[in-house]
């Protein structure tokens, strides 16, 4: 739950401007297309297939460990903090592969190696040799693809996309990811009790397949990873300096990635420990608990509804300010939930805090898209993906040993107050002062050939 993606600027901090790129600006129509096409179709169904498998996933595994394996908070905190831990170890480097490498082929490798990783848990269960163990390595090895194919996403979009579809494509997509959240849940619940824990395991598994043959469906050429064979020769670790370098002496850049840190990791310790909660603290069974998380979700599909008027009507750096800043407060009724009618407070907490951290993310993420250069994308995705979900390892690890330590409801309480003082982060940031993000010099460009198109189809 954290977010990542304009017109004339009101008080805009200034951007260092050795950190905006000088290089030359890459625009090829043949390889860019729109929402409406059909190569960002079947990437979309692609992914929003594969996000419905995730979304079961997120409520499945953790009731494997529950349910099927006994497994106590530590355990079920340990399987998130595993999951995004490969981001730690590979996440820089991956980034410099990624731009070394075309896009397509890393993530059709992911989603192959990731079918392989959960199909193995439905198959260990039902053959009665399944343990935790084994259950952490697939969350680990699952995290290690996840790592490329994330990266890869990131980076393969604008090669399907024009800049101006950019947000309206990350909305669909994170649409999807929002959808998903609704929908995961409760047939994950539905799947528990008809079929077992291992059921939902196998229908994320399954949704790798679908999101294979999708990209594997797709006919845009990629434009070249590197301007020159000799960059190809470049030591890793230059280039993995290159993309932490952008990131950290650009102040927006630098501001949104320090406070992703930090409110993931109160966001995960929340998440990590949510499933532990409802349904040892609280009590409810399997399916209301998939109903619960998928009223939760109606606050994603919430947040891309806002999302695309709100930063219109008011600017795209303060929409997201604003999002963030309302969202925060929700977190404070998740400890107050209870059995009943007590479950409320965890749905009103969970549709608030959704729809504001969701719609940040689609504004942010968007102008990471159209901010970063085309040769750097890769990198600097990477580096700000390490920081953001490196700190998803450390809350669920901190989330399940703060849990079976001190309570988990008492974890709950201080994992909401860490994410309501996140937010001076941004509050104390050139982000407080602008209405805007700033624009790359490719958008800029951009936009300036096609308000000369519209003015000149317009005297015609």
């Amino acid at each position: 739950m954290t977010g990542t993606s304009h017109q004339a600027p009101v008080d805009q901090a200034p951007v260092d401007q050795d950190s905006v790129h000088q290089g030359p600006v890459h625009q090829d129509p043949v390889h860019q297309g729109s929402v409406g096409g059909r190569e960002f179709r079947l990437f979309w169904f692609g992914e929003t297939t594969s996000l419905l498998g995730n979304g079961i996933a997120v409520v499945a595994l953790p009731l494997v460990a529950v349910i099927t394996l006994h497994a106590d908070t530590f355990v079920v905190g340990m399987l998130t903090s595993v999951a995004y831990l490969p981001w730690l170890i590979l996440g820089l480097p991956a980034g410099a592969w990624v731009d070394r490498l075309s896009r397509r082929p890393v993530m059709l490798v992911s989603d192959a190696v990731s079918f392989v990783t959960f199909a193995s848990v439905p198959a260990a269960a039902w053959a009665d040799v399944l343990t935790v163990p084994h259950l952490l390595v697939a969350a680990f090895t699952g995290g290690c693809a996840n790592v490329f194919f994330t990266t890869a996403h990131r980076a393969y979009l604008p090669a399907l996309l024009r800049d101006e579809e950019l947000l309206a494509g990350n909305a669909r997509l994170q649409g999807s990811e929002s959808t998903a959240e609704v929908i995961g849940p409760g047939l994950a619940g539905v799947l528990v009790q008809a079929f077992g824990a291992v059921a939902g395991l196998l229908a994320n598994a399954l949704s790798f397949v679908v999101s294979w043959l999708c990209l594997r469906a797709i006919r845009t050429t990629e434009p070249p990873p590197l301007p020159s064979p000799a960059l190809r020769r470049r030591r890793l670790r230059t280039e993995v300096g290159d993309g932490l370098r952008f990131l950290f002496r650009d102040p927006v850049l630098r501001t949104l990635a320090v406070f992703s840190a930090v409110s993931n990791i109160a966001l995960t310790g929340l998440s990590s420990i949510e499933v532990a909660f409802l349904v040892r603290t609280v009590g409810v069974g399997e399916a209301v608990l998939g109903a619960v998380l998928t009223l939760c979700g109606l606050g994603g599909v919430l947040g891309v509804v806002l999302s695309h008027p709100v930063s219109r009507r008011f600017g795209t750096a303060r929409a997201a300010l604003a999002f963030q800043l309302c969202a925060a407060p929700f977190t404070l009724l998740f400890p107050l939930t209870g059995p009943g009618a007590g479950l409320a407070f965890f749905v009103v907490g969970g549709v608030g805090g959704g729809a504001g951290v969701v719609a940040a993310s689609i504004i942010t993420d968007t102008f990471r898209q159209r901010y970063c250069p085309p040769d750097l994308i890769g990198r600097i995705s990477a580096s700000a993906a390490v920081i953001s979900f490196g700190a998803i390892a450390v809350g669920g690890l901190l989330g399940g040993a703060l849990g079976e330590l001190f309570g988990v409801r008492e974890t709950l309480w201080a994992m909401s107050g860490l994410q309501v003082l996140s937010t001076a982060i941004l509050l104390f940031s050139p982000i407080r002062k602008m209405r805007d993000f700033p624009e790359s010099e490719r958008a800029i460009l951009t936009a300036g050939t096609e308000a000369a198109v519209e003015a000149e189809k317009a005297v015609s």
